[in-house]
């Protein structure tokens, strides 16, 4: 085993080790919490990726994700992606497309992985997101944030449980606050969860776990 891996044998075993490095994990959203996301499993040594974004990187990136820096403005988020996971561990294959996932395109990106990762920043994907994973049977860790708040839920396939969480959900004129911690924390616990199933350990099923920074409060409330 690489070096670099030492320090993860204790939280897992070097079988599941392993494992993740036979992962295929498909990463919807490459921004606040996509970047997040792609860099904790391209450190763990999940070994292949797919970073789905087709948005470029501007100014207004520049306070909270992880990948935007002064010099990839006007870049696209998935690209950039690609190219600085290969600095971080060229042990990891990413694979970057270059395209908004909507309702007709999602069961096709998302087909021919063993788990997907919810970093979208709009509802109507997300539920579009939930019914390509259902119709592909793959688990989809879900992520959401704004201000100081955020939320994780690993939704099995069958399970509704983000169609229950946003039903009667109307779309928002303004654009949603966002700073640096929030996406870091939750985009680390969803990380964490995507390790988890795919090491086939024990996780939260039926419930979302929300936090909120400010007052320090997280909460896990069952569906």
């Amino acid at each position: 085993m690489k070096e670099r891996y030492i320090r993860n044998i204790g939280t897992i075993s070097e079988k599941e080790q392993q494992m993740l490095f036979a992962a295929r994990v498909c990463v919807a959203g490459c921004g606040g919490l996509g970047g997040g996301v792609i860099e904790n499993l391209a450190r763990m040594g999940v070994g292949h990726i797919t970073a789905i974004d087709g948005d470029v990187f501007d100014e207004t990136n520049l306070n909270r994700q992880v990948l935007a820096n002064c010099d990839n403005i006007g870049h696209a988020k998935s690209v950039e992606a690609g190219l600085q996971m290969k600095s971080i561990n060229p042990d990891v294959e990413v694979v970057s497309i270059q395209a908004m996932l909507d309702s007709d395109n999602a069961a096709d990106l998302i087909r021919g992985h063993d788990l997907v990762v919810d970093a979208l920043d709009n509802v109507s994907a997300r539920l579009a997101l939930e019914d390509a994973c259902e119709e592909e049977n793959l688990t989809l860790i879900h992520g959401a944030i704004e201000a100081w708040c955020g939320e994780v839920a690993v939704v099995r396939p069958g399970s509704r449980l983000l169609h229950d969480i946003y039903e009667g959900w109307e779309a928002s004129e303004t654009k949603p606050s966002n700073s640096s911690f929030t996406p870091a924390v939750a985009s680390a616990i969803e990380a964490a969860e995507a390790v988890k199933v795919l090491l086939g350990r024990e996780v939260r099923e039926g419930a979302i776990m929300t936090f909120d920074l400010l007052g320090w409060d997280f909460e896990v409330v069952d569906f």
